[in-house]
């Protein structure tokens, strides 16, 4: 299947890159989903931006998430654009969907993906060194009290409704950390989950749990990303990790998250200039962790924010674009 979606990127790369520079070649009416959580919603901006005052589109941003919105596209083929589509939670039927001819993944958003695991803060092991592995973690309850019982130990959980309350709960029952002193707290919310870790960090005291990048949380706070003392099954997390209530969860390590930027066929075969773009943007985790941070601490919009990516860090989008393109964004700016 990925063989098959590179080669239908290579196919229409190869048919833009003859056109996209020529004179004459009009944008038009482009529609790209925000979604509902940061990065993507920066990203979702930051391709309005680029395209509107860089290629001269019509960009329209309609609200998205990740299932309603890859369902729209391969039902109905809109919006245009994906910008940031965690490829793992949609697989087969992305991989379908490509086969088929409907949809086209593009270029990977973050380059180095949504990293996952469970973390502490780096206090902790600066103190305690021999804690390189979560497994090793959980032979030191006392080192992160439960908050409601701290003779045990706690380990922060997703919140509720997220895939990651259940990986996390699955591997929590792998590890049989529970027979180790340790127990599964419930988050609450995400903000619940956040300020968890702004009061571990405020009273210097341990912390234990699921996080993951790019976030401003972990711009904000040093913390130490812990692998499991075994390799990524991704065959045992499709079929058990992230699977509710299953019976036998065997001890994993998370696969590395994908996200893509994907593309309606028909927008991809119709509108070269905006295809000429969205093949080429990709940024990293820290450059991402970084913006969130000022996104958070400026409790800045989605635009905003995008603007000041654009204004701070010309070196990284420049590369993205023609020369004259980013001559244009710059003075629109």
């Amino acid at each position: 299947m990925r063989k098959l979606a590179l080669y239908a990127l290579a196919t229409v790369a190869g048919g833009l890159f003859a056109t996209s520079a020529a004179a004459g070649d009009k944008c038009g009416h482009v529609s790209i989903a925000e979604m509902n959580w940061a990065s993507a919603g920066v990203i979702a901006w930051i391709d309005k931006i680029v395209l509107e005052d860089g290629y001269g589109c019509d960009v329209e941003l309609m609200n998205g998430d990740t299932m309603p919105t890859f369902t729209s596209m391969n039902e109905k083929a809109q919006p245009d654009i994906a910008p940031e589509l965690s490829v793992n939670a949609v697989r087969e039927p992305l991989d379908a969907a490509i086969k088929e001819g409907r949809l086209i993944q593009a270029a990977e958003t973050l380059s180095d993906g949504i990293v996952e695991s469970w973390w502490v803060p780096a206090y902790v092991v600066k103190e305690h060194p021999d804690i390189t592995s979560v497994e090793k973690a959980l032979a030191h309850p006392e080192l992160f009290p439960a908050p409601e019982n701290p003779s045990r130990g706690g380990i922060m959980n997703c919140p509720a409704g997220w895939n990651c309350q259940i990986t996390t709960a699955n591997l929590f029952k792998a590890l049989k950390a529970d027979q180790k002193g340790f127990d599964l707290i419930d988050s609450g919310s995400a903000a619940g989950l956040d300020a968890s870790i702004a009061n571990a960090f405020e009273n210097k005291k341990g912390w234990l749990g699921y996080y993951w990048s790019p976030t401003a949380v972990l711009a904000k706070y040093d913390m130490v990303r812990l692998p499991f003392e075994v390799p990524v099954d991704v065959k045992e997390y499709n079929s058990c990790t992230a699977v509710a209530d299953c019976a036998d969860p065997k001890v994993n390590s998370y696969p590395k998250g994908l996200t893509y930027a994907v593309v309606t066929k028909n927008f991809s075969e119709t509108n070269p200039v905006a295809m000429g773009y969205i093949t080429k943007r990709s940024w990293t985790n820290d450059i991402v962790n970084q913006v969130l941070l000022w996104k958070d601490t400026n409790q800045a919009t989605n635009e905003e924010t995008a603007r000041y990516f654009l204004k701070t860090y010309p070196k990284v989008w420049s590369g993205w674009v023609p020369s004259d393109i980013a001559a244009k964004v710059t003075a629109a700016l």
